[in-house]
C-alpha cells in the first residue's frame, strides 16, 4: 500500500520574500502612476472591454482613481472608480489585521479566503450594471481638475471625450 508523501511546508523566508516583493512592485506601480497622469501618457493599457461594447467594465477609470489616490485627492478617486478605491481600503484594513495576527503568532488563516469570491462578483456585477444605466452615471470615470501637493494644476478628460479615449484599466 503506498501512502501520500508528506506536504512540504514553505519556509517563512519564502512569506517574507514574497511579501517584500509585493511591497516593492506595489510602490513601483504607485511611483509610476504618481508621475505619469494617465489622462496625458498613453502607455497605460486600454480597457478591451469598453472598446468593444462601449460600456464601462468594474476597472474602467481605475488608474485614474490610483493616480487621484496617490496625489490625495479622495474625492476623485471616488468618481473615477468606487469599486476600486472600496476594494482597496477593505485590503488595507485586511492586511492590517492579517499582519497584526502574524505578528502576535495567531492563526490568521487565509488571507483571501474562497467564501469572499463570490459576494465580491456580486459586487462587481452590481458595480458594473448601475454605473452602465443612466441612473448610475455618477459611477462612470468623469472628468477632473485639481492640483497636486506641488502646487500644479492636473486635469484629465471625460471618459468619453474623442481627445483622449484611452479607458484605462
Amino acid at each position: 500500500m503506498k501512502t501520500a508523501p508528506p506536504r512540504i511546508q514553505p519556509s517563512p523566508a519564502t512569506g517574507w520574500f514574497a511579501g517584500i516583493l509585493l511591497g516593492a512592485v506595489a510602490a513601483g506601480v504607485a511611483a509610476v502612476v504618481y508621475f505619469f497622469n494617465p489622462a496625458t501618457h498613453r502607455f497605460y493599457p486600454v480597457c478591451q472591454f469598453h472598446q468593444l461594447t462601449g460600456l464601462n467594465c468594474p476597472g474602467c477609470g481605475m488608474t485614474r482613481a490610483l493616480y487621484a489616490l496617490v496625489h490625495g485627492n479622495f474625492a476623485v478617486a471616488i468618481r473615477d472608480n468606487a469599486l476600486f478605491v472600496a476594494l482597496l481600503a477593505a485590503l488595507a484594513v485586511r492586511g492590517a489585521w492579517f499582519g497584526a495576527r502574524l505578528y502576535r503568532r495567531q492563526p490568521a488563516g487565509e488571507f483571501f479566503p474562497v467564501k469572499f469570491l463570490w459576494p465580491l462578483l456580486a459586487v462587481a456585477l452590481g458595480f458594473t450594471v448601475l454605473r452602465n444605466l443612466p441612473a448610475g452615471a455618477f459611477l462612470s470615470p468623469g472628468e477632473f481638475a485639481f492640483a497636486d501637493p506641488r502646487g500644479r494644476v492636473q486635469s484629465g478628460f471625460h471618459e468619453h471625450d474623442a481627445s483622449f479615449d484611452n479607458h484605462d484599466v
